[in-house]
């Protein structure tokens, strides 16, 4: 029986499964650096290790830029071929682990600003207690991500429509609310119907130019001919942050446009926000649940679905603010 040449030529030839892994991560991130940190590897190694690959296959597999990194119609079509096939792998070795008796691993998991700083986090001090063989990356954006593109296992969104191709365990209802400082109600006066806000100072939350200069207030309990009152809306600030609309509702700048967990008082020595119009919600800002998001899988691995639960036991009373 012949031998099998191990001369540098004929290695070249073969493609390295770890090569064709590191073009699947680089066809997601688009970046050698950040294709670099999910392989935890060094951004010097991704590229010897992609023109390696590229001098196996004898045909170029990525554009390179000094910005971002795309595919070749050779790249794309290998990466189409291979992607399905590790990620099968990478399930089959989760399930693997999971057979072990104390749930571990990583779990990289994202979530907007806000929601993350008043109440994920607090919550993952006591799960990282009762899981210590569990690590979690927290990423607090509120871009909204490609779980698989960027790496993340998990997912915490406020929306009113999960994406259909996404696993969405419930955690609990939200809403959208007006809030004021009673300094302010007192100088400005209360509004009695939605098309007084046009008359005062308002803090939108900043998400898209039309949304920006009006909202839409819709009856809680509809009755009536009166459905939607559409109302043009000014006022000293706009930001896309909700800890800092709350801020400058606190100091007595406007009427706020708040999702119902940013109006929790995080400083006891300031009365609390009073809520304005109770029987009115703005529509087409902020959702109303929150979920805990994952791309379909036909399995979850062990740690995801310890979190998960620990999410929905946290969550499940959801959001009591204590609006005067």
């Amino acid at each position: 029986m012949s031998e099998i040449s191990t001369s540098p030529d004929a290695l070249t030839t073969i493609p390295i499964f770890s090569d064709l892994h590191i073009l699947t991560v680089l066809s997601q991130t688009r970046n050698y650096t950040q294709a670099a940190q999910r392989l935890n590897i060094s951004k010097t190694t991704v590229s010897l290790r992609i023109a390696a690959l590229e001098r196996a296959a004898g045909v170029a597999l990525v554009h390179r830029s000094t910005r971002s990194v795309t595919l070749t119609s050779a790249g794309q079509m290998l990466v189409d071929e291979i992607s399905t096939p590790f990620r099968n792998i990478t399930q089959s070795f989760s399930s693997i682990k999971d057979f072990a008796s104390v749930p571990r691993g990583l779990v990289r998991l994202t979530a907007p600003v806000a929601l993350g700083r008043q109440f994920v986090m607090p919550t993952l001090t006591r799960f990282l207690a009762a899981y210590p063989e569990i690590q979690i990356e927290l990423d607090l954006n509120d871009q909204l991500s490609n779980l698989a593109n960027d790496g993340f296992d998990l997912a915490i969104r406020h929306t009113t429509s999960p994406p259909d191709n996404y696993v969405a365990w419930p955690l609990c209802t939200t809403r959208s609310v007006l809030v004021a400082s009673r300094d302010y109600l007192a100088r400005r006066g209360t509004p009695q119907h939605p098309t007084d806000l046009a008359k005062h100072d308002c803090l939108p939350y900043l998400r898209g130019k039309a949304l920006q200069h009006e909202w839409v207030l819709e009856k809680v309990a509809f009755e009536g001919d009166e459905a939607n009152v559409l109302v043009p809306v000014r006022g000293p600030l706009k930001t896309n942050n909700s800890e800092a609309i709350r801020a400058a509702a606190l100091a007595g700048l406007g009427i706020a446009l708040l999702p119902d967990f940013s109006v929790i008082n995080s400083e006891p020595e300031r009365q609390p926000l009073a809520q304005v119009l109770p029987d009115w919600r703005v529509r087409g800002f902020f959702g109303e649940q929150i979920y805990a998001l994952r791309p379909w899988a036909p399995q979850v691995p062990r740690a995801v679905q310890c979190l998960v639960n620990h999410l929905k036991e946290e969550f499940q009373a959801g959001f009591l603010f204590p609006v005067a």
